[in-house]
């Protein structure tokens, strides 16, 4: 009776042979509930999730814990990557319950599809303050049978608060029509800086309290704050950030790439799973942060981090996979972790010298093994030993390699090797970032290859550009969701800059029209997160926070303001404002909970650069305009004139080469390099 087998997400898979009668989400499943009046029991996790493996080796594979689920449920098994939309609509459920929220999220639904009760973690017994996940079980069933009209009534209350949660942003047509100089100003990125600073951790970086998770919006911010006021104090916590997460064992020290989280203040102890989009919003933030330092740990670990994903996270067509896992032989870190003796087994007399850098003990520094650290950077460590800081480092390499050799020999994480449209669209983001950095072809190839890959293989059948939310095995599912869309463009918009091929820019619009046809909400303003005419949801949700990955609205204003001045629509920008005004209070109020939409009011502050570069020696002149820091620009260049694009338009001149600063298309006169351009970065 399990009719998981037949699916493509690895995480379905992993529960394809418990003895729970799971379905996957589908007509089939949602139509017995109906049909026998059943309670629907919704479990949703993802394949690198470590608490998800721990309730599945603890309760599903339970032959008697099945058999209650099995009798009293219409159990449906959730992959919350391939069915974000789902995810998002029963988190919320569970966060209004209980105020807390999480993976595995097991939330019960009336026949339905309205929830009614649910929560995260359930033990096998009773244990850490939580009723054993057979008590709840059999409370709801009973509950179900004998109290159905409280059930019915809870059910209306959560379904009537999410409903209710899309009602943000209100804001009278008068202050909407205010000029921008007037709705967005100064002190507002001033208070979004004070309150960012208040959360930030001054001695380890980050911001809050453990579990401390990277924070890429708020860094972003707080380098591009420095950048427009000359604040040495947004730089110093944003480079702090970065610096103890790199030196942290949240960054592989061995093989490169990050993990999705800390589980203490220090970043020492990861949860251990590797996601994509974490990896691809942390270069992102490196290559601004080398762009503006120059500091090469920067672009080393920027090199590092894309050797890892090359490696490891990479389908051979093209695409990026979803995650690495957290466990390994059903142990959470076994991969990533060593014991003393097995590094002193494996370098020799290097081994010390190692071990005090990396600070590796004999009773271990994490439940009793060693996870790799650096408490001290290399040119202090180097000093205090007397050593030369190049020749330390030449043989910390070589040790970090013999070691990463010995690691390879171990059974390796399980991979999900989905491809997901939207957290491709990051790592493609991430490439090209690199490659105007950096200046490495290999980068572009890479960027130009995934972004190949995801319009041969993800479109949809038809006419217009629509495309599937998630690849694996050459089967394309679910229709793609907002942030997909979004990210797409955003990427599409950063390789029409850094190529100079304005193709890419033209399928942005394509994908803007289609967004705007079927994703607007009544209003006008936001972005639903479904599809027009999607019929297995019970609310249309719209969603703002910038979270783990970024909000699908916040850069769809972002494309919407650029896209707008690329093409001369007074329509899009005006859209773009109109979402901005509307949740500024709340951003400059919130600022870690919507860092993509406070760097864009700094943008609106600051003004965007308008740069035309044209003329036969284009993508060398475009090139170094990447190298520069120069966050909020609209950048397009040509070897001619190119109609359509009002900022190459009128700029040819015979057998030079001439970049043009505009504002409102009106340009300065035009230079021959960018550091002709003075203050250009300021």
């Amino acid at each position: 009776m399990n009719k998981l087998a037949g699916e493509t997400s690895p995480y379905l898979q992993q529960h394809a042979h418990n003895p729970v009668h799971w379905y996957p989400w589908g007509e089939e499943a949602l139509q017995k509930a109906l049909q026998e009046d059943k309670p629907i029991l919704v479990s949703i996790g993802y394949a690198a999730c470590h608490w998800c493996h721990v309730m599945e080796r603890e309760s599903f594979e339970d032959e008697a814990t099945a058999r209650i689920m099995n009798e009293h449920f219409i159990n449906i098994k959730i992959d919350r990557e391939e069915r974000p939309d789902l995810d998002h609509i029963y988190m919320d459920a569970v966060q209004a319950m209980t105020g807390a929220g999480g993976w595995p999220l097991n939330v019960f639904l009336t026949p339905d599809k309205r929830p009614f009760y649910g929560g995260t973690y359930f033990p096998p017994v009773k244990a850490y303050n939580r009723p054993s996940w057979k008590e709840v079980l059999l409370a709801l069933a009973q509950a179900f049978k004998e109290r159905r009209s409280d059930i019915e009534e809870q059910a209306s209350n959560l379904t009537g608060h999410l409903s209710q949660s899309n009602q943000f942003g209100t804001l009278s047509a008068s202050i909407v029509n205010i000029p921008r100089e007037e709705l967005f100003n100064r002190e507002q990125c001033d208070t979004i800086f004070r309150n960012i600073m208040a959360q930030a951790d001054k001695t380890w970086g980050g911001f809050g309290r453990a579990p401390k998770f990277p924070g890429t919006f708020t860094i972003q911010y707080l380098l591009r704050y420095h950048h427009s006021f000359d604040a040495p104090e947004a730089l110093q916590q944003a480079l702090l950030s970065l610096d103890k997460m790199l030196q942290g064992g949240m960054y592989d020290q061995l093989g490169g790439g990050f993990a999705r989280y800390s589980t203490d203040d220090r970043w020492l102890a990861p949860h251990f799973e590797k996601m994509l989009y974490d990896n691809a919003l942390l270069v992102d933030t490196l290559c601004e942060a080398w762009q503006l330092t120059r500091n090469p740990v920067y672009a080393q670990t920027i090199k590092d981090t894309l050797a890892f994903v090359e490696r490891e996270m990479t389908d051979a067509q093209g695409g990026f996979y979803a995650a690495l896992d957290a466990d390994s032989e059903g142990e959470e870190g076994k991969f990533y972790t060593w014991s003393k003796a097995e590094v002193d087994a494996i370098l020799g007399e290097k081994s010390p010298l190692f071990c005090e850098y990396y600070d590796v003990t004999e009773p271990g520094n994490w439940e009793g093994k060693n996870i790799l650290w650096v408490q001290r950077p290399l040119s202090a460590f180097a000093a205090e030993k007397g050593l030369d800081a190049g020749a330390l480092q030449e043989q910390l390499h070589a040790s970090r390699q013999q070691l990463l050799a010995a690691r390879a020999t171990r059974v390796r994480p399980g991979l999900d090797d989905k491809v997901l449209l939207g957290w491709n669209a990051l790592m493609i983001h991430a490439y090209a970032k690199a490659y105007a950095a950096l200046g490495d072809p290999h980068y572009l190839d890479m960027a130009v290859r995934a972004m190949d890959f995801c319009w041969e293989h993800m479109r949809r059948e038809g006419n217009e550009p629509a495309f599937y939310h998630t690849w694996k095995a050459g089967q394309g599912k679910h229709p793609a969701f907002l942030d997909d869309y979004a990210f797409l463009v955003r990427a599409l918009i950063l390789l029409q800059e850094v190529t100079g091929n304005q193709d890419w820019l033209s399928r942005a619009r394509q994908l803007v029209e289609l967004v705007i046809a079927r994703f607007s909400d009544e209003a006008g303003s936001y972005f639903y997160y479904t599809t027009v005419g999607q019929r297995d949801v019970i609310v249309r949700k719209k969603e703002v926070y910038d979270g783990a990955t970024p909000s699908g609205n916040a850069v769809m204003a972002a494309n919407l303001w650029y896209l707008a001045i690329a093409f001369d629509n007074r329509h899009w920008d005006g859209r773009a404002l109109d979402m901005l005004a509307r949740l500024a209070q709340t951003v400059v109020r919130y600022p870690t909970s919507f860092g993509v939409w406070a760097s864009t009011i700094l943008q609106m502050v600051k003004g965007t650069r308008e740069l035309a570069v044209v003329g036969p020696e284009y993508l060398a002149r475009v090139q170094e305009v990447n190298d520069c820091y120069i966050p909020f620009k609209v950048l397009l260049g040509a070897e001619k004139d190119q109609p359509g694009f009002p900022l190459l338009q009128q700029r040819e001149r015979a057998g030079e080469t001439l970049i043009y600063l505009c504002e409102n298309y009106h340009c300065i006169k035009p230079v021959n390099y960018i550091e002709e351009i003075i203050n250009l970065k300021k």
